[in-house]
């Protein structure tokens, strides 16, 4: 049996996605930047990197398919020129190594960010959006990392894309920004809330929803991995109820999380340590990043739990 290569196997995302093929009796091989085996999984691990065109080469070598969930997911860096590195002249490097070795399928794993939102609507895979509506250095970096993929799979390698919303839940190593915000929430470090809103989904499921897109997935179509549209307040309501720590009752005006914001990234400039609330966040969260996920419904048989459980989740991995 030919190996199916995970790439970003240690991140998140990856890991699960990884967890899930192995379950379902493919051979995985685990794409790392280190040497250390993915955690807790008995898969085959190729240390590579996206900037390392040879390193990627090696590591499709001989795989049938690939599960492309790596990226640089940072809200600030001090070189921004990285996230573009590797998430976008790394994504091509890849796919043309894939192209190269002829594997059968590729699933790349985008983002909701990269998904148009309408003020008072939810956005789908139809919804109008450009490189001018993507806020900051990650969201403008998947933006052209999927231009790259779809000019992939217009050329004929057969590139399915997936979206993920706001993933959820055990194993969130890192942790993630999302899951950053669990944690501080459950040590109480949580005083106020912005006025915004994410859609949840149990990372489980997402592991699940690209395994669905390279099943039944069309190459060239985007499908949202979503569950449950919730605002920020409501999120955490609902960890409260889950933990018994007391929800923040305290609305923060935009204008004063911005100045934190940019306060926070000035002295970020001199340090090179990453603000506590990067700018590129604040700035995400002026709209409520609200979709639907019926084409993945439809079309993949996506069916994935309420948030709720995704949250409760991802309280106990974290308190573990």
């Amino acid at each position: 049996m030919k190996p199916v290569l995970v790439t970003g196997a240690s991140g998140f995302v990856g890991w699960h996605v990884a967890r899930l093929l192995s379950e379902r009796g493919f051979a995985v091989r685990a794409m790392t930047r280190g040497i250390n085996p993915v955690p807790e999984l008995n898969v085959e691990v190729v240390k590579a990197d996206l900037t390392d065109r040879a390193s990627l080469e090696k590591a499709v070598d001989g795989c049938s398919a690939v599960f492309h969930v790596a990226a640089d997911y940072r809200l600030w860096a001090k070189d921004p020129r990285e996230l573009y590195a590797s998430n976008v002249d790394g994504t091509r490097a890849l796919l043309e190594a894939a192209r190269a070795a002829r594997v059968e399928r590729v699933v790349y794993t985008s983002t909701v960010g990269c998904i148009g939102f309408i003020d008072g609507g939810l956005g789908d895979e139809t919804t109008p959006v450009s490189l001018n509506d993507m806020t900051g250095h990650y969201k403008r970096s998947k933006f052209l990392a999927e231009q790259v993929a779809l000019e992939f799979a217009a050329s004929g390698l057969p590139v399915v894309i997936v979206n993920p919303t706001a993933p959820v839940g055990d194993h969130d190593f890192k942790p993630t920004p999302t899951g950053q915000t669990i944690a501080d929430f459950l040590r109480g470090n949580m005083p106020a809330y912005l006025d915004t809103g994410l859609n949840i989904v149990d990372v489980r499921d997402v592991a699940l929803g690209h395994l669905l897109a390279f099943e039944k997935g069309r190459p060239g179509e985007r499908y949202i991995l979503g569950s449950e549209n919730l605002t920020l307040k409501q999120i955490f309501e609902v960890l409260s109820s889950l933990s018994g720590v007391k929800a923040p009752s305290i609305e923060i005006p935009y204008f004063v999380a911005w100045l934190a914001a940019a306060a926070g990234g000035a002295i970020s400039s001199f340090t090179g340590k990453p603000p506590r609330a990067p700018m590129e966040g604040v700035r995400m969260a002026r709209k409520k990043m609200w979709v639907r996920h019926d084409k993945a419904t439809r079309e993949l048989g996506f069916s994935p739990q309420p948030a709720r459980i995704a949250l409760q989740h991802a309280c106990e991995w974290f308190r573990k």
